[in-house]
């Protein structure tokens, strides 16, 4: 397979630099030691610009090429990783685990970090492209929007990016393989938030209160009917009710109780429906028990749609490192959520998945992820750059 030999004999150091991030994972946007790691690494490889501040503790790094820019040709894409860890406990029990309680790397962003930083690191060396390599290493990927931040910071004008591309780390893909697919390839998020006012009173005496804990498990229970019953079975939408706030006591009737949960959709007509029916439910509910319910529903990431054209540009890419038979071009959507789909809406480009191997689940305390797919993501990155700045 086509893996550039350079990379190769930069994987250890690649790696190297991926445990060191993960061992010291941030949250959100303080993501303040990882930022100056990358920054750092930038400046010792001799980027032509290094950015940092943008979206709050984003960094950008400039190549530029030494082809000349020919009339009409492209002249700067970007290339996106993502910065932040997440609030779990690490269980992995390797050398390099986490050192900091309550955190960890448990979706791969210290993988994706580094691959791009070793694709950096290459690309400033040899500098085979015409225009720009823009690579983007944005926070708050989870749950922040720490793209939109970046973009709104001025982003895609500053740096006159013309096509962006992002990928992520699939655990149970081979490693070795990529898999992306047109249009919307990620759901749209929103966050559902209901609190409950009831009547409190004792565990013993029902009927002279307003029960705030079966009027959550009623509204639990009917939030379900809305995708069985009310969404087309061919369109594809998730309502997952995973906190559930009650009482403090086994004989007293709590006065409140809190649901929080999350709506997923690939559609905007599907995403407006599941509004307007989950308002409609926790109304129905509150007539019906005489608590007072407020739904506060709140729209968050949107769809991910790659573009056409950029997506089979992508797919060749990664074809022209791993081979065509490891690559797939027609995977179903994912019904998680990715914030790179803010910068697919400023920009055309495309968003591909990369094999982690026969690993723990993305967010789960055992997830790591797997060195062994550095080589393949690092020589993706640099074969999009020289074949979409070509000159």
């Amino acid at each position: 397979m086509p893996i550039l030999n350079r990379v190769a004999d930069l994987q250890p150091e690649i790696m190297g630099w991926r445990r060191n991030l993960h061992a010291h994972p941030e949250l959100m946007y303080d993501v303040h030691r990882t930022a100056a790691f990358v920054a750092d690494r930038l400046r010792e490889f001799g980027c032509d610009e290094v950015a940092t501040g943008l979206g709050r503790t984003g960094v950008v790094g400039v190549i530029k090429g030494r082809k000349p820019v020919n009339g009409g040709d492209l002249k700067a894409i970007g290339l996106r990783a993502d910065m932040d860890a997440l609030p779990i406990e690490e269980e992995t029990g390797v050398a390099y685990r986490s050192t900091v309680p309550g955190k960890m790397h448990a979706c791969g962003h210290d993988g994706h970090t580094a691959m791009l930083l070793g694709a950096a690191r290459y690309l400033a060396e040899t500098r085979n492209f015409a225009g720009d390599a823009v690579m983007i290493f944005q926070p708050a990927e989870e749950g922040g929007a720490g793209a939109e931040a970046m973009i709104k910071d001025g982003l895609m004008d500053r740096f006159k990016i013309e096509q962006v591309y992002g990928m992520h780390n699939s655990p149970g893909m081979p490693i070795g393989t990529f898999a992306t697919r047109v249009g919307p390839a990620m759901a749209a998020t929103d966050h559902i938030n209901i609190h409950i006012e009831g009547l409190g009173g004792h565990a013993a005496r029902p009927h002279k209160s307003i029960d705030s804990v079966l009027v959550g498990a009623q509204l639990i229970t009917a939030l379900q009917s809305i995708v069985s019953r009310s969404v087309d079975p061919l369109d594809a939408a998730v309502i997952s009710i995973c906190e559930f706030h009650a009482g403090n006591a086994r004989n007293v009737i709590p006065q409140t109780a809190e649901l929080f949960g999350t709506a997923r959709t690939l559609t905007p007509e599907v995403r407006d429906l599941i509004e307007q029916r989950v308002q409609e439910v926790v109304n129905g509910v509150a007539q019906l028990s005489g608590a007072k319910i407020t739904l506060d529903y709140e729209r968050s990431y949107p769809v991910l749609v790659n573009h056409p054209a950029e997506t089979a540009i992508a797919a060749r890419v990664a074809a022209d490192v791993a081979g065509e038979g490891n690559v797939s071009s027609e995977i179903p959507p994912v019904m998680g959520a990715e914030d790179f789909a803010y910068m697919l809406e400023a920009r055309p480009g495309a968003f591909i998945f990369i094999g982690n191997g026969d690993s723990a689940g993305l967010h789960h305390p055992a997830y790591n992820f797997n060195d062994d797919a550095i080589v393949y993501g690092s020589s993706y990155w640099i074969k999009l750059v020289e074949s979409q700045l070509a000159g």
